[in-house]
């Protein structure tokens, strides 16, 4: 092999494996330690970190940070990643669109013939259903809250609530949640000492304190962020026994529509919640199980007198 292909076949090699030794890589290159040593050399010139320890358990690794090395894909997961970064260049995530269609146009540079065929396949034939005007989420706030959540450290920034007013908040970052159509960071406040949930795109200037923490009994994110923007803000709270496990509700009401939470083994209790009662009829009547209306008494006869006019049509 020329140089240009050792190299290549090299970074390949580092990237098939946590740790080569340096014979090893000599016998699947065909070629010395000796030229081993100067290819390694050669590839940090370049950018790439590579890691070297003498003695018996050394060897060579690719360490994290530096250049992106090229990456061997297979067919699927080539089509799988041209696939994604379609749908990125569509996100409220500032400044990700424009690096999605910069990587999607170099990796078709790259693609074999028959796989940009079959990614223009997809995209010719594939629409996304109108979101409507969403907020859009600051790229580099969402990095610095998903590295406090990574690393289990605190948190502080400014926060805009619904009205307008702006405070300072110091949290200890959980998980963020991605409805589908809003970003939220789930987290204690350290000020209050209660769990809440935040809007992203309120969030300003986040700044990692370096204290860490932990939690004893974490809520779970899904459900806190269900509550929070799926019930607590309206006005008319509707509470529902069904009788089916919950674990099948919840596969029929996911969490942006209602919160599910289970009662025993074949009941759960849903909740659903509106400013009207109009609203609230249509989401019980489409509950495919038997079900009792719990609270409140006005929407029991709301269903009773919209089930009344369905057998009279």
């Amino acid at each position: 092999m020329d140089t240009a292909a050792r190299l290549l076949r090299l970074l390949s090699l580092l990237q098939s494996r946590p740790q080569w030794d340096g014979a090893e890589l000599a016998t699947r290159l065909d070629v010395t330690p000796r030229t081993v040593r100067r290819d390694v050399t050669r590839l940090r010139s370049l950018g790439y970190p590579v890691d070297a320890e003498a003695g018996i358990g050394g060897g060579y690794r690719l360490g994290p940070g530096g250049r992106l090395p090229p990456l061997l894909l297979e067919d699927e997961e080539a089509v799988a990643i041209a696939v994604g970064l379609r749908v990125a260049t569509t996100t409220t995530v500032s400044g990700v669109e424009e690096a999605a269609i910069s990587a999607l146009a170099k990796l078709h540079q790259v693609l074999p013939a028959r796989l940009r065929a079959q990614v223009a396949a997809i995209g010719a034939h594939t629409t996304q259903l109108p979101q409507g005007e969403l907020p859009t989420v600051d790229g580099e706030v969402l990095v610095t809250l998903a590295a406090g959540c990574r690393d289990i450290e605190g948190i502080r920034f400014r926060y805009r609530t619904h009205d307008g007013a702006e405070s300072e908040r110091s949290v200890e970052p959980l998980q963020i949640v991605h409805t589908g159509r809003r970003w939220y960071l789930v987290a204690r406040d350290r000020d209050r000492q209660a769990w809440r949930t935040f809007r992203v795109d309120r969030i300003a200037h986040p700044v990692l304190t370096g204290a860490r923490y932990r939690f004893d009994d974490p809520p779970d994110p899904v459900k806190l962020v269900a509550e929070g923007t799926g019930v607590a803000p309206w006005d008319i709270v509707a509470r529902i026994r069904v009788h089916a496990d919950a674990a099948t509700v919840s596969r029929a009401i996911p969490p942006h529509q209602g919160v599910v939470e289970p009662i025993d083994a074949t009941t759960c209790e849903v909740r659903f919640a509106a400013n009207e009662l109009g609203p609230l009829v249509a989401q019980v009547t489409r509950i495919y199980w038997p079900f009792e209306i719990l609270d409140p008494p006005e929407l029991r006869t709301a269903v009773h007198a919209h089930a009344r006019g369905l057998l009279d049509s």
